[in-house]
């Protein structure tokens, strides 16, 4: 029996040093704060449909977010930019809809959600439009979508190396 308490004290202390770390591992994050957040590996976590009972699961993507880990969104920033943690997967059609640009480029989500505004500034970025641009477009001029950003040519294409720059956003003044 003297053998078990040595045994039983390095269990209770791994869950503890575990539980200390708070460690955010996607799987084991519940579905309702799965989307918009990030593991401890810095790889954001995306709910996907599923066979499990309530029809979702939290996994892990290979997409890594650089300047942030261990990061749940917050329900404030959620509402703030317009989006919906029960969305599987992330697609760059919500950038053509006006009301949710919108929300996005407000101050309360551009300027106070990094993570988010991340997010989409990487998906407009797959789509060759800068989300500065498309922003300044939403503000100046409301009707225009990403598609008419896309066919009158705003697209930037690559960047030399001796230009450093697009549409005068430096790399620093870029979204996180």
């Amino acid at each position: 029996m003297a053998s078990f308490k040595p045994l039983l004290f390095l269990f209770l202390s791994s869950l503890l040093l575990h539980a200390s770390l708070a460690e955010i591992i996607c799987e084991d994050l519940p579905k309702d704060v799965c989307a918009f957040s990030i593991a401890t590996s810095g790889k954001r976590c995306l709910l996907e449909t599923s066979v499990k009972k309530d029809g979702y699961e939290c996994r892990t993507s290979e997409v890594v977010v650089v300047s942030l880990a261990d990061y749940i969104e917050s329900d404030e920033c959620v509402r703030a930019c317009g989006v919906d943690r029960t969305s599987t997967g992330f697609s760059s059609d919500s950038l053509l809809e006006p009301q949710f640009t919108a929300k996005l480029c407000s101050p309360a989500c551009y300027q106070y959600c990094p993570n988010i505004v991340d997010l989409y500034f990487n998906l407009a970025a797959g789509e060759g439009v800068l989300l500065a641009d498309l922003c300044e477009a939403q503000r100046t001029d409301p009707r225009r979508t990403l598609m008419e950003l896309l066919s009158s040519g705003a697209a930037p294409g690559p960047v030399s190396s001796e230009s450093g720059s697009l549409f005068g956003v430096t790399p620093a003044s870029a979204p996180l």
